[in-house]
């Protein structure tokens, strides 16, 4: 079908090549299910020759039943000097048991007298014999012709040799690829056009994201014929990375009109998040899309706007995506941003008190608050302005050990809580730290009156200096983001005493997860 977009998926192989990335072999099976779930035609899961974690993973692969990836294994043209059939790399990767194999040969006149270091011919060889070796022993060959688009502009003629080299010994793919990233879409489209016009052989691009135009670069090849794109899962990859899948496959479906394969859109989301987490990444949340800022509107004009029809700001419907659309608030806000973020919470709320709340909001980011990543905080804000909330436990106060002895370091924290009922609770507990040492204490007194804050624990910490120059003495921002194992939410304590920043932060994280488990409240 000419309209018909085949996702080639490279984040097994091109993805762990990203700086800080290193993908263990339960990690590779885990996402490859998840890409196969989620309707990737291809997965290229490595290069079978090069390291022993990727044979394992081969091996473990060749076990699983995949829905609809075609599981594909990567690798180079033979070496000078020998044949096809003797070449160990060669051998390796029809032993991995996968059924599709990528080869990528040079096509940049360039790269084979300086780097290979062999003559124009020879490498047209090499070329020729690999890939009719492969096909001879029953392997679909996805031909990736390494710097093409550098090597078109400098040897357009020999450029296409090689493509003709491949597609005479029976590749069923050739795929252009800009190795450097630098090319331009004009010149994409451009040369897929005349590259289309010559080969019967359908044709596919992989594109790196040197110059930012990665996804632009793909999208231009598809509109010139290009039929296969190759990219990953958030763009990871060398460098500055590959195409983006998630920008690349949404763009395809839903503003190209193409078909593919992976018509569950709705997992896509999830998908970018997985990979993140698999990674040991943060996801990046201006990614499109998919990003947790991609459809966050702070602007007053903008949310005013959007509770009217959401289309004035947003160029799909999120839940598309798998994605949703989220309300920030802050001094920018306008009443139909506070109004628009409370009535997430479930309140309802007249015009007026949505403009008391946004006149407190604003006096509080003078001070140095900010809520538009801590909803937690600003929904306890808002239901105490209200009078919707008592306070399940107060402090009656704290205190801070250090202890120094030789190069230990030790903390201790003392804290005393009464709960609703007027019960005190007087504990301690050590930390690493005076904030550990606080977060313990904190939840050790806590956890008696209620037994459902063992299930919170701390996911993320961050500290913020809000005006540097005060120096030692500047006031500080501590967002705590806290899990229970099934929601995560944000917190935010301000003060020029980071201790206590931190404890306003912890309690609020303490008293919303006890909010939610009373099934809300107001």
């Amino acid at each position: 079908m000419a309209n018909k977009v085949v996702i080639y998926d490279t984040t097994l192989r091109d993805g762990s090549q990203t700086e800080g990335v290193s993908f263990s072999t339960e990690d590779k099976l885990d996402i490859l299910k998840k890409l196969d779930h989620f309707g990737m035609d291809y997965v290229e899961g490595g290069w079978p020759g090069s390291n022993p974690k990727d044979a394992a993973f081969f091996e473990a692969a060749s076990k699983l039943e995949l829905k609809h990836a075609r599981l594909t294994a990567f690798g180079s043209t033979r070496r000078a000097g020998t044949t096809a059939a003797e070449d160990p790399n060669l051998k390796t990767i029809l032993e991995s048991g996968a059924e599709c194999v990528a080869i990528f040969g040079k096509s940049w006149d360039l790269h084979v007298t300086n780097a290979l270091k062999i003559s124009l011919e020879e490498n047209l060889e090499l070329v020729r014999d690999s890939v009719s070796f492969l096909k001879a022993n029953g392997r679909e060959v996805v031909f990736d012709a390494e710097h093409f688009f550098d090597g078109y502009a400098n040897n357009a003629d020999y450029a296409m040799d090689v493509l003709e080299a491949a597609a005479s010994a029976g590749a069923d793919w050739l795929v252009l690829c800009d190795t450097n990233g630098g090319s331009l879409p004009t010149f994409v489209n451009e040369v897929v056009q005349e590259v289309g016009k010559r080969f019967d052989v359908p044709t596919g691009i992989h594109a790196h994201n040197d110059g930012e135009l990665a996804v632009a670069n793909s999208l231009a090849a598809v509109a010139a014929g290009a039929r296969m794109v190759q990219g990953t899962v958030n763009g990871l990859g060398e460098r500055t990375g590959n195409a983006n899948l998630c920008s690349i496959i949404p763009n395809l479906a839903l503003k190209m009109r193409r078909s593919i394969t992976a018509t569950n859109l709705e997992l896509l989301t999830p998908l970018s998040a997985f990979v993140a987490e698999t990674a040991n990444v943060l996801a990046d949340p201006k990614l499109p899309y998919v990003g947790r800022s991609a459809f966050a509107h702070k602007g007053g004009v903008h949310i005013s706007a959007m509770m009217r029809d959401p289309r004035t700001y947003e160029h799909i419907d999120p839940s598309l995506v798998g994605n949703q659309r989220r309300m920030l608030v802050s001094e920018l806000a306008g009443t139909a941003s506070v109004l628009a973020k409370v009535r997430e919470f479930g309140i309802d709320t007249e015009k007026d008190e949505g403009r008391a709340i946004l006149e407190h909001l604003k006096k509080l980011e003078a001070e140095g608050y900010q809520f538009e990543g801590a909803d937690a905080s600003f929904e306890l804000l808002v239901r105490r302005l209200r009078n919707g909330i008592k306070p399940p436990f107060h402090l009656e106060g704290f205190r801070i050990f250090v202890d120094v002895s030789g190069t230990n370091v030790s903390s201790e924290a003392s804290i005393k809580v009464l709960d609703s009922n007027g019960l005190m609770e007087h504990t301690a507990a050590n930390g690493n730290g005076p904030v550990n040492a606080l977060d313990r204490a904190v939840r050790k007194a806590l956890e008696r009156f209620y037994p459902q804050l063992k299930e919170v624990r701390l996911a993320d910490y961050k500290v913020r200096v809000i005006d540097g120059k005060d120096a030692t003495g500047a006031k500080v921002r501590v967002l705590i983001r806290s899990t229970d194992g099934k929601e995560t939410w944000t917190t935010v304590g301000v003060s020029t005493n980071i201790i206590e920043a931190s404890l306003a932060a912890l309690l609020d994280s303490m008293e919303y997860k006890l909010l939610k488990h009373s099934n809300g409240v107001g």
